[in-house]
C-alpha cells in the first residue's frame, strides 16, 4: 500500500457551478451579513433563500431583506432550482438565487519565463476568454515587463468583446518574492531590476485596480476557488516550475506572513554552502529541484554541450526521455532531485500537519518526482508518531489556470469593493 495516495489530475475549467471556498456557516462572520450572503450564494451556484437562512443561521426575514437589496443592485438574480424528489411536475418551479454573471468582470494575469497568460471571469467566476504569448526576452525589464502584461490583458479582452472600462480588478502573478500589501516586487527571476512597484506601475498604465501576488499563491487561491481544496480549511500547495514555490491556507484563509513574503520554501536551506540558487545564495531545495537546476546537472552529468543548453526545455525533455530510456546518468539526477523534495515536503509536514499536500506544476509531467519511494522518504523523515500521513494529489495544471487564480484575487479584491464598499 503506497503511503501517501498520488491521484494525477489535469483540470481544465471554462464555467463554474459555484465558486469560491466553501467555508462552513460561521467561519466568515468577520464579514458583513450581505457580503456572507452573497459569496454563500456564489459558492453553493444555486440555493433556495431557505437554505441560505438555515446554513448561516440568520432569519428568513433577514435573507429575504438583503437579497432584495443584492437583486435591485444587480449582483444577485433569481433562477429556477433543480427539483429534490421525483415530483417534478407538480407546482411550481422552485425558486433560487444565483449570482449575476454581469455585475462585473475580472482579469487574471500569469507571467512565467516561457509564456504569458491572461483570462477573463464574470462575477460569478465563469470563464469567459482566455489569451496566451510568448515571452520574447530572456531577462525582462521592468518596463518590458509593464509592457508584456498589459500585452496578454488586451489579447485576453479583445477576445471577450470587454474594454478595460469593463473590468473591477485585475490581478497579477508573477514569480519571486512579491510584497502583496504595498504591491512592491524585491526580486523577480523574471525581471532584472529589483524593488520594483508593479502594482503602481500596472494600475496606472491600464488605469483600473491592480492586485499582485506571487504566483504560488494563486496557484493556491485557484485550488480554494476552484479546485480540490474549496471545501478544506487548512491546505499546502507546493508548485514546480522554473523555481518552487509554496501556498498555505489556514483556517480558509491564504497566509503570507508578516509582509507578505512568507512561504519561500524554494528557498529554504537544504545544504549549506551547497549549490548555487539562482536568488544569489547557495543550498536553496530550487536549486536543486527546479528545472533550471536539473539542466545544470544534465549539463555536467551527461556532457551536453553549450549550444544544446541554451535551450533549457528541450534539454529537460531530453534529459526525462534519457531518464525513462534507462540511462543511469539520468535517472541519479531526478532521484537526487526527489530525495532533495521528499526532504522539503517533510518539512512542510513538521512545521503545518496539513491534511493535504497539492503538487502543482508544469514539472509534475516527471514522474521521478513523485515516485512512490519519494513519498516513502517524505513520511520516514516527518514525525509521524504512529499517525497516517497526509494525502498527496498532482495536479498538472497549465499556465490558464495559475492565471484563474490570479484573478480569483482580483475577485476577491473587487467584491470587497462592490459588496461592502470596502469594509
Amino acid at each position: 500500500m503506497t503511503v501517501v495516495e498520488v491521484i494525477e489530475t489535469r483540470q481544465d475549467q471554462t464555467e463554474s457551478l459555484g465558486c469560491g471556498p466553501l467555508r462552513p456557516p460561521g467561519a466568515a462572520n468577520f464579514l458583513p451579513m450581505r457580503q456572507q450572503i452573497f459569496e454563500y450564494v456564489r459558492a453553493a451556484g444555486l440555493i433556495a433563500r431557505v437554505d441560505v437562512a438555515k446554513d448561516l443561521a440568520i432569519s428568513p426575514g433577514s435573507v429575504t431583506a438583503l437579497t432584495a437589496e443584492l437583486i435591485d443592485e444587480g449582483f444577485i438574480r433569481e433562477a429556477t432550482a433543480p427539483r429534490r424528489d421525483a415530483d417534478s411536475g407538480r407546482g411550481r418551479p422552485p425558486v433560487a438565487l444565483g449570482v449575476n454573471p454581469a455585475a462585473g468582470y475580472v482579469a487574471g494575469i500569469k507571467l512565467s519565463d516561457q509564456a504569458h497568460a491572461a483570462v477573463i471571469l464574470d462575477f460569478a467566476g465563469n470563464r469567459i476568454a482566455e489569451a496566451v504569448t510568448a515571452r520574447k526576452v530572456v531577462h525582462q525589464s521592468f518596463a518590458q515587463t509593464i509592457d508584456a502584461s498589459e500585452a496578454v490583458l488586451m489579447k485576453a479582452l479583445a477576445q471577450s468583446g470587454l474594454k478595460l472600462a469593463d473590468l473591477n480588478c485585475v490581478g497579477l502573478g508573477l514569480p519571486g518574492v512579491i510584497d502583496n500589501e504595498t504591491g512592491i516586487v524585491p526580486w523577480s527571476p523574471l525581471v532584472s531590476e529589483r524593488d520594483f512597484p508593479m502594482r503602481a506601475a500596472f494600475r496606472d498604465r491600464i488605469g483600473r485596480p491592480v492586485e499582485i501576488d506571487n504566483d504560488a499563491n494563486l496557484v493556491t487561491l485557484a485550488e480554494m476557488w476552484f479546485g480540490a481544496a474549496r471545501s478544506l480549511s487548512d491546505f499546502v500547495v507546493v508548485t514546480i516550475e522554473h523555481g518552487v514555490g509554496m501556498g498555505l491556507v489556514l483556517n480558509h484563509r491564504l497566509y503570507r506572513g508578516t509582509q507578505g513574503l512568507g512561504m519561500e520554501i524554494g528557498h529554504t536551506k537544504v545544504q549549506l554552502d551547497g549549490a548555487l540558487c539562482r536568488c544569489g545564495q547557495r543550498g536553496c531545495l530550487e536549486a536543486y529541484v527546479a528545472d533550471y537546476a536539473l539542466v545544470r546537472e544534465a549539463s555536467t552529468a551527461l556532457n551536453w554541450d553549450r549550444q544544446r543548453a541554451t535551450e533549457p526545455h528541450v534539454m529537460l525533455e531530453s534529459l526525462y526521455d534519457h531518464a525513462k530510456a534507462g540511462n543511469a546518468g539520468a535517472q541519479a539526477i531526478f532521484h537526487r532531485a526527489g530525495r532533495y523534495l521528499a526532504l522539503g515536503l517533510a518539512n512542510v509536514v513538521n512545521l503545518f500537519d496539513p491534511s493535504l499536500i497539492l503538487l502543482s506544476g508544469e514539472r509534475m509531467r516527471y514522474d521521478y518526482l513523485y515516485a512512490e519511494e519519494v513519498l516513502s522518504e517524505m513520511a520516514n523523515l516527518t514525525l509521524l508518531s504512529g499517525r497516517n500521513p497526509p494525502k498527496v494529489e498532482i495536479h498538472a495544471w497549465g499556465d490558464l489556470l495559475w492565471a484563474q487564480g490570479a484573478a480569483a484575487l482580483a475577485l476577491e479584491s473587487a467584491t470587497d469593493t462592490a459588496i461592502s464598499g470596502g469594509a
